[in-house]
């Protein structure tokens, strides 16, 4: 039989197993080992392609250093102060407490840089205050997934080290990048969950306090400071992506550990209602033992277990592409699309929408990122601008059935069914490829706060 047809019969058959639920890591491992046959390569490509990775992905190891960050600030109760400001700040109007979720979506990711640490947080602590506060319950899970797709946009990001390291794009101009399409998409979220909750009377309002925001803004000091300390430093060119990540990392594990020993003295106590604590209890935040960080380092362990060997036999899958002229096809086929600058760029948009609909953010990029990113330079398109434009897409995919992982994450932490979220979830979908377009069409909005660049 020839080439042609095993290379056919192994791509379906690793296609068949990823709709039986097969891990995506062995989907790809199964596809590179039959491809290595096929093609005469070698198995010892494989160890040596990934042991390169591990060996010298310096700007790697800001990954796990970034998902142990977002765990320590939602263990230590850093997070909860964040929603605490942003509800101050936003539940005087109607479909308050859902902007607000979304906003603390935005702050959270600005510290943690993962789309479902995000959801999976902010969902966890608002979705029952939203339902008490007279919001349907599905809207308020469609929220806390919409939300989590800012995740990876708004720095630090996770993803975006990924593609600064596939790209070799410095990864802290990539951070600085994604600040103000992540607003955007924000204040786009914002906007839909006000419009909806108006037309629907949703929400019980709270009074303009000033002395509640100040109050909340106070106590969330830590993690503006966090947040501060990431993009101080990356942007000022203090320390590497990677060197703001043990840092963050050392920072909250010191917060973590003071603030324990406080509140021995103190008295704090979490679950105590806002109007209830004293300035000097706000000043605190719940904080962990020593006796916890092996279980919480533990649990980012586990993620990281799971994205690193994935993105170490993608870049086997990389080559193995282009060994059997992918890069050359996709070129072509968007190239005879008529190869001008919107013609190439939209083309290139639908490629990676549709691509998210199926597969997570990290294989989208890790497969395409390569292929479309140098034909879209071909037509002028600024490689750090593509790169946001690239990642915003893909974190739209979050909530794009029949993927869709943050309508996952969010029925799971929620309880409600992954199909009786989607009524709700297509309206912030809306807003989401607008603030995209918008992306797209105004380069400014993705350089204009990178130095030599905007």
């Amino acid at each position: 039989m020839s080439d042609s047809f095993w290379i056919i019969f192994i791509s379906l058959s690793v296609t068949g197993l990823f709709t039986l639920g097969t891990p995506v890591f062995l989907v790809i491992g199964y596809w590179v080992i039959g491809m290595s046959f096929v093609l005469g390569l070698s198995l010892d490509n494989i160890g040596k392609a990934m042991a390169d990775i591990f060996s010298d992905g310096f700007a790697l190891l800001a990954m796990p250093l970034f998902i142990l960050t977002g765990d320590l600030i939602n263990r230590s109760g850093i997070a909860r102060r964040l929603s605490d400001f942003a509800y101050a700040c936003l539940g005087w109007l109607r479909g308050g407490l859902a902007m607000a979720s979304l906003g603390a979506c935005g702050l959270f990711a600005a510290i943690s840089g993962s789309n479902s640490a995000t959801t999976a947080t902010i969902g966890s602590m608002l979705h029952p205050e939203m339902v008490k506060g007279g919001y349907n319950e599905r809207f308020s899970a469609a929220t806390a997934a919409a939300g989590g797709t800012v995740g990876i946009i708004i720095p630090p990001s996770i993803i975006f080290i990924v593609y600064g390291f596939l790209m070799n794009l410095p990864i802290s101009d990539l951070f600085v990048a994604g600040i103000i399409p992540g607003m955007l998409m924000v204040f786009g979220m914002m906007s839909v969950a006000f419009i909806i909750c108006t037309i629907n009377g949703w929400g019980y309002l709270i009074s303009f306090d000033m002395r509640r925001i100040v109050k909340t803004a106070l106590g969330g000091w830590l993690g503006f400071m966090a947040i501060a300390l990431v993009l101080w430093g990356i942007y000022t060119g203090k320390f590497s992506p990677t060197e703001a990540a043990g840092v963050t990392v050392g920072f909250c594990v010191i917060v973590g550990f003071v603030c324990m020993f406080l509140n021995r003295y103190i008295g704090d106590n979490e679950e105590k209602p806002i109007e209830k604590k004293s300035y000097r209890e706000m000043l605190v935040v719940q904080g962990f033992g020593p006796k916890e960080l092996p279980s919480i380092t533990m649990r980012s362990a586990q993620i990281t277990g799971i994205l690193a060997p994935l993105i170490a036999i993608s870049v086997v899958m990389q080559q193995i592409l282009s060994v059997l002229g992918a890069q050359e096809t996709i070129g072509n086929f968007i190239l005879s699309t008529g190869g001008g600058y919107y013609t190439v760029l939209f083309t290139a948009m639908f490629v990676i929408f549709i691509s998210g609909m199926v597969l997570e953010s990290l294989p989208v990029t890790i497969i395409l990122a390569p292929i479309l990113a140098p034909i879209a330079h071909s037509v002028g398109v600024e490689p750090v601008q593509f790169a946001v434009i690239f990642l915003v897409g893909a974190s739209i995919g979050f909530i794009t059935p029949p993927y869709g992982l943050n309508l996952y994450v969010a029925s799971g932490v929620t309880g409600v069914p992954y199909f009786k979220l989607l009524r709700y979830i297509f309206p912030y979908l809306g807003a989401l490829l607008l603030a995209w377009f918008i992306t797209a069409l105004v380069p400014a909005l993705s350089t204009i706060l990178i130095p030599g660049v905007g």
